[in-house]
């Protein structure tokens, strides 16, 4: 069983890395290459907007799963 509130966090402090704790590794691995890339390649501006889209993504994929989870019984 995986927390939003938790997958979110992870992700806000390291891109990808609650992903990555909700399951989905493609998906983690995704967001720990380009936030990076984003961040060095803009000089920070999109890197922010990165963080939290990956955090907001993982929050959301978690809430999926507990909704499925729930279903499945």
């Amino acid at each position: 069983m995986s927390s939003a509130g938790l997958a979110a966090v992870l992700s806000l402090i390291v891109p990808g890395v609650g992903q990555i704790y909700n399951g989905y590794f493609l998906r983690g691995l995704f967001w720990l290459i380009i936030t990076p890339g984003f961040w060095i390649g803009t000089g920070g501006l999109l890197g922010w907007i990165c963080h939290l889209i990956a955090a907001y993504t993982a929050y959301q994929k978690a809430e999926e799963k507990l909704a499925e989870d729930a279903i499945d019984g």
